[in-house]
């Protein structure tokens, strides 16, 4: 193998590892995205049920007076 495909390879090696370096960090990045909108989703969903049930509340009273 020459100097001159030697470096070639070693620079494509570095390059490569770069490469993978950062798509570690893009990747950890999703995962931490992905990781906020799932923790907000869930937050979203216990409020939407105490809003339901607040609801379903006021209407059995609702009910309730109409029948008495």
């Amino acid at each position: 193998m020459t100097d001159e495909s030697f470096d070639n390879l070693s620079a494509k090696v570095d390059d490569l590892i770069d490469l993978c370096a950062e798509m570690k960090r893009e990747n950890q990045m999703l995962k931490d995205t992905q990781s906020s909108w799932n923790s907000e989703r869930q937050q979203l969903m216990e409020k939407n049920q105490e809003a339901k049930t607040k609801l379903q509340s006021i209407l059995d009273r609702l009910k309730a007076m109409d029948n008495a």
